[in-house]
């Protein structure tokens, strides 16, 4: 950089992006992204003042609705924002909450002890990614509107007509000029709102909209109402699960304006199922919460048993994976200051929690466990089968380890590996069949892309959770347990792990979906962190390849073949071929279309909902026949892709 060019940098070059400008410049730092999950959380943060207004005791229901020509609204019946003069901005305190950042009743301890929202930032954001936003106020006898446009007042504060309801409804209509695709995931909602009804019994949430989410007519109509709060989302849980309990344990109490619900019952299967929330917020990294109950747990557990005579003076006790299979919990505080950390904030800090949550645990649980004496003797059963469990699998995982299958020293021999050893630069490819792993060792890029390919159906491991040693006793799971050289199980390190991208590759046949799903459940239930990190990918080979004399096309759904076919109007001769089995293509057509980063197309796995997601795995994959029928019932007619 020259003299003259550096001297032209002046206080002119810097931008002040002030209240609302600055949402709509940077929308990302406000509600995550523009895409889809930006559009849900707009709904979201409309309906976390309206829970706030339900925790706070003054509103029992909240109406949802997406209209057809795309607005939405969220009404409630709690005490309406106030619509006096604020002394310091000079506006109505409407107007204030809706046009200016971190203006809210949630700062001063006042209006809310405690909140779900954070920042005090929802009304005012969403206003400012609307195209337009009306809100509507019931509150001392009078019905009170004001509309706004992208952030600003295109209206004063319209005193309307006398009415006897109270309550707050915003309705708005998302902006285009920031949402590229405005469209709604109806399942993802639907699981969110249910959520927040667990989490706040007595409250009633209702959501309808006239379509489906694939713009289909027909109306979608949900409500939920929970009198029983989480001890429902614990039996919602274990419904397709033969109980340990006759009825879930539910307790909760209130120290130091820290409120505390935990409910609890375990199942015969050997998965741990616990959720735990915070100010109705969903803490997926856990926290001081979650360390406060699982404490809590193990000890009150060990007490009793060693009470009872269950453990005698001479044996070991129980440590916290004994008591912890099986188990189907949810644990939710709601405090006045919540303090978030962690990679995604979704992780509770609070010092004081870990032993306010420690006490009323022990509190409840022990009372429960002496006046249920049949119950708890279950209980502490289920427990000490697992301690005999976990010794037995230790005992086989250190056999096999001596035979050096996991202990990362030797390599499967299929595995096609790569030059690269940086983790962050390696890709591994798992592949359906010898045939395709064939093509794709040939047709890869040996410097960054390992293959490990796979002979048949792997193991379905949600049978034999409570079995370790038939996990690792199966051939193609040691290969890729041996392949990404990080364990399994409860022992799985992920900073081992030897590829930051690991490439799923199945056929797109029946089979090839069976054996892909069988995968995932393997690594769902013995590796969850490589799910979480963003580590686990669903290659998306073509189904069609169609050529016009020389061009050559690849389509990947049914859709985009029938639009190709359709865009050719007719001219030349085209000639289709479905691929069936990635064996079908040459190398050089399987990188073109499914290995080459700059061309393929990928499905990253996430879990978006892990109460649905870890339900889906147990119905699907698990042992009971009739839940699965009964699945496959309500879901027949919506089923796409059907190879027959």
């Amino acid at each position: 950089m020259t003299q003259s060019q550096s001297s032209d940098y002046t206080a002119k070059d810097i931008q002040v992006l002030e209240g609302m400008e600055a949402v709509r410049v940077r929308p990302g730092m406000y509600i995550g992204s523009t895409d889809q999950r930006g559009l849900h959380h707009l709904i979201y943060e409309i309906l976390d003042n309206a829970v706030d207004e339900a925790m706070a005791g003054y509103c029992d229901r909240v109406d949802v609705s997406i209209s057809e020509d795309g607005w939405i609204t969220v009404a409630d019946n709690g005490r309406g924002i106030p619509i006096d003069k604020h002394a310091k901005t000079g506006k109505s305190a409407l107007e204030t909450v809706m046009t200016t950042l971190h203006a809210g009743g949630k700062f001063g301890g006042g209006a809310y002890k405690v909140t779900g929202g954070l920042h005090g930032v929802g009304g005012s954001v969403v206003n400012a990614l609307a195209e337009e936003l009306r809100a509507e106020v019931r509150r001392q006898g009078w019905h009170y509107s004001q509309e706004y446009s992208r952030g600003k007042a295109t209206t004063g504060l319209v005193k309307g007509e006398k009415t006897p309801d109270h309550g707050t409804t915003v309705s708005f209509k998302p902006d285009p000029q920031i949402f590229p695709i405005i469209e709604y995931d109806f399942d993802l909602l639907i699981a969110h709102f249910k959520e927040i009804a667990y989490l706040n019994k007595g409250l009633e949430i209702a959501f309808t909209s006239p379509w489906h989410s694939d713009r289909r007519k027909g109306d979608v109509e949900r409500t939920y109402f929970f009198d029983g709060g989480i001890a429902n989302l614990v039996r919602n849980v274990n419904r397709h699960r033969r109980t340990v309990q006759s009825v879930p344990f539910y307790f909760e109490k209130v120290v130091d304006e820290t409120a505390v619900e935990v409910a609890i019952q375990y199942n015969d299967t050997f998965s741990e199922t616990v959720f735990s929330f915070a100010n109705c917020i969903n803490t997926e990294e856990g926290g001081t919460h979650m360390t406060g109950f699982r404490t809590a747990l193990t000890r009150v557990i060990n007490d009793f048993a060693r009470k009872q005579g269950y453990i005698k003076d001479d044996q070991p006790n129980l440590i916290g994976d004994d008591v912890r299979e099986g188990l189907a919990a949810v644990i939710s505080v709601k405090l006045t200051d919540p303090q978030f950390e962690g990679q995604t904030k979704t992780k509770l800090g609070n010092a004081e929690v870990r032993g306010i949550v420690d006490s009323v645990v022990s509190e409840g649980l022990g009372r429960y466990l002496e006046e249920n004496p049949i119950d708890s003797k279950r209980v502490i059963e289920k427990c000490l089968t697992s301690q005999k469990a976990r010794d037995a699998a230790k005992r086989a995982r250190d056999l096999v380890i001596r035979k050096n299958a996991l202990d990362g020293s030797s390599l499967p021999g299929k595995l096609a590996d790569c030059a690269e050893r940086d983790p962050a630069k390696s890709e591994l490819y798992i592949v359906e069949g010898e045939s395709a792993g064939g093509s794709a060792k040939m047709g890869r890029d040996r410097h960054f892309q390992a293959i490990l390919p796979l002979k048949g159906k792997i193991l379905n491991v949600e049978r034999v959770l409570q079995q370790p040693d038939k996990i690792l006793g199966h051939e193609e799971i040691r290969a890729m347990v041996a392949a990404l050289g990080a364990g399994e199980g409860e022992e799985f390190e992920p900073e081992k792990i030897r590829y930051h991208k690991i490439i799923i590759m199945t056929d797109a046949d029946v089979d090839g979906s069976h054996i892909r799903t069988l995968i995932l459940t393997f690594f769902y239930r013995r590796m969850l962190p490589l799910i979480e990190q963003g580590f686990l990918y669903i290659a998306q080979p073509p189904l069609y390849r169609i050529q016009t004399g020389r061009k050559v096309e690849y389509t990947y759904t049914e859709e985009a073949k029938d639009e190709y076919l359709a865009s050719l109007n007719g001219s030349r001769n085209p000639q289709i071929q479905r691929y069936k089995g990635l064996g079908e293509m040459n190398p050089d057509q399987l990188w073109e279309t499914t290995m080459n980063p700059e061309t393929r197309q990928m499905l990253g796995v996430t879990i978006d909902n892990a109460v649905e997601v870890d339900d889906v795995f147990t119905t699907l994959m698990g042992e009971e026949v009739a839940p699965r029928r009964s699945f496959i019932q309500a879901h027949a007619r919506s089923v796409q892709n059907l190879d027959v």
